[in-house]
């Protein structure tokens, strides 16, 4: 038995089952050990952000950490843009790196590059594997750590030499610690706090999609305080059946807007909110600067027991009709297409129980209101800002969640960069729905720009489109063997829509706007 058979049996023993994969060279023996487990599921992913994005969208909808098979520095590089999507989205990720032999590494080889120091830079736990009876522990321990504080990024680094030489047995990932409260005393803080008149909750995490947010609602309602959650969360519940939690906006203003006048603002899960950018003569933070912020408990804290003790305090109301989202389902629309419409189709025909995956950036707003009284369904968004989280993410959530319906709102320019998610839909015969909203260009940064107060010349329209030529969609599905059709009008959608959520298996629809 060598290194690479000893860490891929820590890894099942440890209840990792599943494997997003880029493998290069200096992996092949952990590849060759991967090869003798059938009970691993690998998955391979053409370029490395898919891989991250993909492990990243599986612990969102299972709460599973995933492996991950990247090669050494360059290939980790790849990775990092999703990567940090996933830290940002509190995801637990266990990154294998492969590297040279460690022998070698006095060399200049054309791959060397500073494994430990791309690691750090993203990953909460960073270890280089330095002798091979320590592969198994080091396993065990990458587990953990990925585990740990309600999901975090782990990264081995596995010498070449690691993997091949001999080795004894396996391990087993321990527990994870146990995860660390508010005191008594800030408890009451903030359950005082919360009594005063237009006083904000702020949650997010597990309050957002499981019934954790049942008793975020009941304390709120009994304090008199307003209940709120972030823009850009990792996953939140909405549609039929969901409690009613306002949602921070995009834009600065409009969450000063929000926000003003708020006595305090409690944070549960989350950090203080702030604009996505700075912009100038206005302000980082939409909180008003006499409101008093109370981090209660951050995002790697013990959130369910915090919410607990805080409606120990406050009580617990009882709920209503009106405290949750009820069901209305729009007509179908007709006519030329507009984003508007399409949102009442996708919410006509949307099944109970699907997951929408959120990276239409600017196109997906107008879809927002039909969709919030549509099915009851799951949300994951684009946490940490990096685009070309959609597709490869899409990918993780349907590999956990094989029975529910994963739908991709996903925008022209955004999806060029992990286009090679489809042919992995397409070979896992994963059930995904993608729109892409063929708007020709990057509309956020035509926006940021006017944000600006800057006028654009050629080169900065240039710049933000994808025109001369135009981004053929339907040939590129095709070319990674997803079936794809082109849309003009909404009874082309309205067809083509309602025919993928009848079928199962990838299917691209996009939608000229």
């Amino acid at each position: 038995m060598n290194g690479a058979e000893t860490l891929v049996r820590t890894l099942l023993a440890s209840d990792v089952r599943v494997c997003f994969a880029n493998p290069g060279t200096s992996e092949m023996h952990f590849v060759a050990a991967l090869d003798q487990h059938p009970d691993m599921r690998c998955i391979l992913c053409l370029f490395e952000g898919g891989v991250s994005g993909a492990a990243d969208g599986y612990f969102r909808m299972k709460g599973e950490v995933a492996a991950t098979l990247l090669h050494l520095a360059p290939g980790f590089g790849n990775a990092f843009a999703n990567l940090h999507n996933a830290r940002k989205a509190q995801s637990g990720v266990l990154n294998i790196m492969g590297d040279h032999a460690d022998y070698h590494l006095r060399f200049e080889a054309p791959l060397k590059g500073d494994t430990v120091g791309i690691s750090r830079t993203v990953s909460h736990w960073t270890r280089v594997c330095s002798e091979p009876g320590r592969v198994a522990s080091d396993a065990a321990d990458a587990v953990q750590a990925a585990r740990a504080g309600n999901g975090r990024i782990a990264t081995l680094i596995l010498p070449a030499n690691m993997a091949w030489a001999e080795a004894v047995g396996q391990a087993v990932a321990p527990p994870p610690p146990a995860l660390r409260r508010p005191l008594d005393s800030e408890i009451a803080a903030a359950a005082k706090a919360l009594r005063q008149p237009g006083a904000v909750l702020l949650v997010d995490g597990p309050a957002l999609w499981s019934d954790l947010g049942l008793l975020a609602k009941r304390l709120t309602k009994a304090a008199g305080a307003r209940l709120m959650q972030p823009f850009f969360a990792a996953r939140f519940r909405r549609g039929a059946g969901a409690v009613r939690i306002e949602r921070m906006a995009y834009r600065i203003e409009d969450n000063l807007a929000l926000l003003k006048g708020a006595p305090a603002l409690v944070l549960c899960g989350t950090t203080r909110p702030a604009g996505f950018f700075a912009y100038p003569g206005r302000p980082s933070t939409p909180d008003d600067p006499d409101t008093r912020l109370i981090d209660l408990c951050s995002r790697d804290m013990d959130i369910a027991w915090t919410l607990q003790a805080l409606a120990d305090d406050l009580g617990e109301a009882k709920l209503e009709a009106d405290d949750f989202v009820s069901l209305a389902v729009p007509p179908l629309p007709s006519g030329p297409i507009t984003l508007e419409k399409i949102g009442q189709s996708v919410a006509a025909h949307l099944p109970a129980d699907a997951v929408i995956v959120d990276e239409g950036i600017t196109s997906s707003a107008p879809l927002a209101p039909a969709l919030r009284q549509a099915a009851g369904h799951d949300v994951l968004t684009i946490t940490g800002g990096s685009i070309g989280f959609g597709l490869p993410n899409a990918v993780g959530a349907a590999v956990a969640c094989p029975d529910r319906k994963v739908v991709v709102l996903e925008g022209d320019g955004s999806g060029m960069y992990t286009l090679q998610s489809l042919w992995t839909m397409a070979r896992e015969g994963l059930d995904v729905t993608v729109l892409v909203f063929a708007n020709r260009g990057y509309q956020i940064l035509r926006e940021e720009m006017a944000a600006m107060g800057e006028e654009m010349g050629r080169n900065a329209v240039r710049m933000f489109d994808v025109v001369e030529p135009s981004l053929d969609w339907v040939a590129l599905a095709k070319g990674h063997g997803v079936e794809g059709v082109r849309v003009t009008d909404m009874a082309g959608f309205n067809a083509a829509f309602k025919g993928a959520m009848g079928q199962r298996g990838p299917r691209l629809i996009e939608v000229v706007c």
